[in-house]
């Protein structure tokens, strides 16, 4: 006999304001226990030093939490120039230090080789796994692994303001980036080194920067659930930048069963589109040709 889980069974996605100083899994588990939640992820860990948006999944969102590790990020970065940590920010050691002779004249000519279609190594201080344990791991006792470079895009890098040697960048860019290693590549170029002191992530995906909520708030306010789940956004809210198609109620049961159904639009290309059994949201298919295959599906009342 399966057992009952505990907590209530909600379903969405909540855009948390990370504060500094908790690990991502740190702010995850306090947010389960306010929302008494039986199911939560996280989509996309910050380190502990960074703030900002962190999406939290409940529930039936939560096997759509890859389509978010898998979306455009934004962020707002403060490196400190002319030190180097083995972190690559402010929780680090400081393993080099140089004179500064940077002016802000310096800085558009060395950011062109951190935009567009770029290869980067990733960062020891990363949660990759070699050989089943995360490098961090490896790096925490001094040692280092090779790694393969990766390519990322960057869309936009945009210089903000040089004062008192501390460099603020805007950089919006694709999955698998790691912003501390484009601020240590950048202080090597400008010939100082440099680190991250403060990293805000604005944006992930196309969710509204204004709809993130802190912890504190949250805690503040966990008797009132009606409020509580008033901050969630839709299930589909992960995979809203799919293209949508509604079916009729009998394409809709055969998807839920697993089947592949056959549909009077075509198209030459496989995409992935959002599925709904007329206004109700059951997953997400591959569509190709004239026919449309179950992906991920959610538990319905059905």
């Amino acid at each position: 006999m399966a057992r009952k889980r505990k907590g209530r069974d909600i379903q969405g996605v909540l855009l948390l304001d990370k504060p500094t100083g908790l690990t991502s899994n740190d702010v995850l588990q306090k947010v389960k226990r306010v929302f008494n939640a039986q199911k939560a992820g996280h989509t996309g860990a910050l380190d502990p030093l960074a703030t900002g948006m962190l999406p939290i999944c409940f529930g039936e969102s939560t096997k759509f939490s890859q389509y978010l590790l898998d979306s455009d990020k934004r962020y707002r970065v403060i490196a400190q120039l002319g030190q180097r940590t083995d972190t690559s920010d402010a929780d680090g050691q400081i393993v080099a230090e140089k004179p500064v002779s940077v002016v802000t004249e310096d800085i558009e000519p060395a950011l062109v080789n951190f935009r567009g279609n770029i290869m980067q190594v990733p960062t020891m201080f990363s949660a990759l796994k070699y050989q089943g344990r995360p490098l961090y791991e490896y790096a925490r006792q001094g040692i280092t692994i090779e790694r393969e470079p990766r390519p990322i895009t960057v869309y936009e890098n945009r210089f903000i303001s040089l004062h008192n040697n501390q460099l603020e960048l805007e950089i919006h860019c694709s999955k698998g980036t790691y912003i501390r290693t484009i601020i240590d590549d950048l202080g090597e170029l400008l010939g100082c080194g440099a680190h991250i002191i403060n990293l805000r992530r604005l944006q992930v995906s196309n969710y509204p920067s204004d709809k993130m909520v802190s912890l504190t708030f949250i805690q503040e306010n966990c008797d009132n659930v009606e409020l509580l789940d008033s901050l969630l956004l839709p299930v589909d809210s992960p995979v809203q930048d799919h293209a949508k198609i509604v079916l009729t109620e009998q394409q809709g049961s055969d998807i839920l069963l697993g089947r592949t159904i056959e549909i009077e639009q075509s198209t030459a290309q496989s995409q992935l589109v959002r599925l709904y059994q007329q206004s109700l949201f059951i997953g997400i298919g591959q569509w190709l040709d004239y026919s449309i295959s179950p992906k991920r599906l959610i538990q319905t009342e059905q």
